[in-house]
């Protein structure tokens, strides 16, 4: 870290990731027990595996300084929204939708923000949807709202998005037009598989009820 912290201000940005890391296992567990919830009621579950992290000290000094905002533990609380994040990766795209149905649904979460990259991709082709949520964390002597960044993707979207990280950002400096073109490309065919993945889906469900259906008649019939 390039600037120098007294030992009560080290505690004080200690305490923030504190916090922050209690915000990320509040949102874990609510997750988690609404998988586990969906899976048992629909046999299915919307969730793959969940990701998550929580800025460094320097991370979130950094950005208030690329920000030109003071560096302050209020100043980190009242303008970085991404200390804690959580992401969530999904098979289908229609799950994505799904849970940040369910997720808005909680009593105790308030949705600060939310921006739908499927719907708008970003020049790129980047594609997530993206809440900013606040969630309070009980405390022994008070109540603390954090802000959490939650990101929904799919699989397809997020081996895109990590990808798409390391090969940019190893390149960057090179022909960089080439390079975004191209990752353009991949990504718009990361989103007809999305897409073909999706349509099988429908015609494997329709084929279940079809199939229901018919053994009910059958089953009507032989009484």
């Amino acid at each position: 870290m390039d600037i120098s912290l007294t030992s009560k201000e080290l505690e004080k940005w200690t305490n923030l990731i504190l916090i922050h890391k209690f915000a990320i296992e509040e949102v874990n567990t609510k997750l988690r027990i609404l998988n586990e919830e969906f899976k048992h009621i629909h046999q299915y579950n919307p969730i793959e595996h969940l990701k998550d992290r929580v800025k460094k000290p320097k991370g979130i000094i950094e950005k208030l300084k690329r920000k030109n905002l003071e560096v302050s533990i209020d100043s980190a609380r009242k303008h970085i929204h991404d200390i804690a994040g959580i992401r969530i990766i999904c098979s289908f795209i229609s799950d994505i939708y799904t849970l940040f149905q369910i997720i808005k649904k909680q009593n105790d979460i308030k949705v600060l923000q939310v921006k739908d990259y499927i719907k708008n991709p970003k020049p790129n082709g980047y594609k997530s949807l993206h809440m900013i949520i606040e969630i309070p964390i009980f405390l022994t002597n008070k109540i603390e709202y954090v802000k959490v960044e939650v990101q929904i993707r799919t699989i397809a979207m997020d081996f895109w998005a990590s990808l798409e990280h390391k090969i940019y950002y190893k390149h960057k400096g090179s022909d960089s037009k080439l390079i975004t073109q191209e990752l353009k490309e991949c990504a718009d065919m990361v989103g007809s598989l999305d897409e073909k993945m999706a349509d099988i889906r429908r015609e494997i469900v329709e084929m279940d009820r079809k199939e229901t259906v018919k053994n009910i008649r059958n089953a009507k019939i032989s009484i």
